[in-house]
């Protein structure tokens, strides 16, 4: 499985957020190519970026911090926040970035991620965000009555990379992943999910290591708090998502 440490950017800085409530911020770091560099000498693959002024502006906000990672990151990336349009899409591809998530707007339009998949192949991942298991959208401020499945299931066929799976009332708050609705979503789909959200400690990371072993679909899964905070140990914890 994939462990992909989260770089979440607010006015170019570092930061983490507690359910997604932009008033309630965590700073981490000023620099967030050096927070790359870090990540990339530890050994990490992938890396999991927010704009998250873009997530509520609904545009890439953070270029500069966006393209300092990439300089400082050789390996992959995928991003999400604000993306809204294939010129948002392209704007960030043509910038490097490996996979771009769309959120808002796959709840909002799913014919534009349709379209987006068949015009940049294996680079589009959907983000779908659950309150109490409804769709949010629009940087977590709205709500919906459609479930993450109903969403889902709308991409079954369009050749969508991934889906990132976040439940918001765990994000950020080191309780623990919510694995049985994951993998219940994993089960539903033909799409690879990545966990995201309350992502505590190793054990979380072998939970969802597990699941994947007994078949689960499940691509890996994010971690921001945890490691900002030490509670895991990067090195031990990509030792374990190899093994």
């Amino acid at each position: 499985m994939i462990l992909f440490p989260a770089i979440d950017l607010k006015e170019g800085k570092v930061v983490r957020l507690l359910y997604g409530d932009l008033d309630a911020v965590t700073v981490y770091g000023e620099n967030p190519g050096a927070q790359a560099q870090a990540f990339a000498e530890a050994g990490c693959e992938w890396l999991h970026v927010v704009d998250l002024n873009g997530a509520v502006e609904g545009r890439p906000v953070n270029d500069d911090a966006v393209k300092s990672i990439r300089a400082a990151f050789p390996g992959k990336m995928q991003l999400g926040g604000g993306i809204r349009t294939l010129d948002n899409i392209r704007h960030w591809l043509d910038a490097g970035i490996d996979r771009v998530i769309l959120g808002t707007i796959a709840a909002r339009d799913p014919a534009l991620v349709i379209e987006a998949c068949r015009l940049f192949p294996g680079q589009i991942v959907v983000g779908i965000d659950a309150k109490g298991g409804k769709v949010a959208v629009e940087g977590w401020v709205e709500t919906g009555e459609m479930t993450a499945l109903e969403l889902a299931q709308k991409f079954e066929d369009a050749g969508v990379a991934a889906i990132v799976f976040t439940d918001i009332d765990r994000d950020g708050a080191l309780t623990g992943v919510n694995l049985q609705a994951t993998v219940a979503l994993a089960d539903a789909i033909s799409i690879p999910v990545i966990a995201s959200g309350g992502v505590a400690d190793l054990d979380d990371l072998a939970a969802v290591r597990d699941a994947k072993k007994k078949g689960a679909n499940l691509e890996g899964a994010i971690s921001g708090r945890a490691l900002y905070d030490g509670r895991i140990d990067l090195k031990q914890a990509l030792e374990l998502t190899h093994a």
